[in-house]
């Protein structure tokens, strides 16, 4: 598949010392991705905007919640490579821009800000697709990508980084029991499954990972139908004829509190955990309750003592400077 390099790869794989259930645990910086402050979406990015290119789009559109990571990182992306972008937003124009927003916006974006709920996705994807009618009318050739760029060509670029996670932990000389990361809008949790399966069908006989998604939003992607078929057809675009079994797909649903971006004391106790341990920055709609479930599956000893659990930490700095 074709790609544009916009990420700095690979991240670093961080020893994080013992978990309290003595498991060795690894931090996965892709907060350090380089696009645009960084985050997870830089991987997707450059197979999406790859895409975009190869289709001869002359503006990118995207869609996300007021402080949406994958907005800002497009907005980056969109600037590297000279394409102007439109974003969709959930909630009112604020009196000051914050956070990813403001970072967006420095990034040369059109922030178009709907007054819809952050969970309205169905509604902010329905206004995406209203907007990229009205660029296309207007001779704009928007490329149009949905919620978290979780699409197969997007998912892709976590394929790719299951290769690289598993390449650093061989290096540093051990097998992962368990990647653990934040799950919403899919696309990470698909690539990443694609990852391990066409893995395990060019090497059945090792032992591989589990892929643990902490769910953070309600009614985006939260299913095993619909991460299985899209790890389907992400493993359809790799050219792999293997199938993801029901069992690779783990999702857990009980540390996203009352619902997304709605603080929670046990993100709130994890990101402080964090940060005293290993000055890994945690923000609270995502990787910090990402982070809390890591840590809750740990008091629940799903982790073997001295076996080895990596966390993806998946980025979202710009959101530790906005009020929640």
């Amino acid at each position: 598949m074709n790609r544009v390099v916009l990420a700095t790869l690979p991240t670093p794989l961080e020893n994080g010392g013992k978990l309290p259930g003595g498991s060795n645990l690894w931090v996965k910086r892709d907060d350090l991705t380089g696009l645009g402050v960084g985050g997870n979406k830089a991987r997707k990015l450059e197979f999406l905007c790859a895409d975009a290119l190869g289709a001869g789009a002359k503006s990118l559109v995207t869609v996300g919640a007021a402080q949406s990571n994958h907005c800002r990182m497009t907005a980056a992306a969109g600037a590297r490579l000279g394409l102007p972008t439109h974003l969709v937003l959930s909630g009112d124009e604020p009196r000051q821009l914050t956070g990813n927003q403001l970072l967006s916006a420095m990034f040369g974006a059109t922030l178009h800000h709907t007054g819809l709920k952050d969970t309205d996705w169905s509604g902010l994807e329905k206004f995406r697709q209203q907007l990229t009618d009205q660029l296309s009318r207007g001779g704009s050739e928007p490329y149009s990508i949905p919620i978290g760029g979780s699409t197969a060509i997007g998912a892709v670029g976590y394929a790719l980084a299951f290769d690289e996670i598993n390449e650093q932990c061989a290096t540093k000389g051990f097998s992962p029991e368990s990647i653990v990361f934040t799950t919403s809008s899919g696309g990470t949790h698909a690539g990443l499954i694609a990852g391990l399966v066409r893995a395990r069908a060019e090497n059945p006989n090792k032992d591989w990972p589990r892929i643990i998604g902490i769910a953070v939003a309600k009614g985006a992607a939260m299913s095993v139908e619909r991460i299985s078929e899209l790890t389907s057809q992400t493993l359809r675009l790799l050219d792999c004829t293997a199938t993801v079994e029901t069992t690779d797909v783990i999702i857990e649903t009980e540390y996203m509190g009352a619902q997304y971006a709605v603080p929670t004391k046990e993100a709130s106790e994890a990101a402080t955990w964090a940060a005293r341990r290993g000055a890994w920055a945690l923000d609270p709609v995502y990787s910090a309750k990402g982070f809390s479930g890591l840590l809750g599956l740990d008091a629940k000893n799903c982790f073997s003592a001295d076996s080895n659990t990596v966390f993806i930490h998946t980025g979202g700095l710009p959101s530790l400077f906005v009020a929640h």
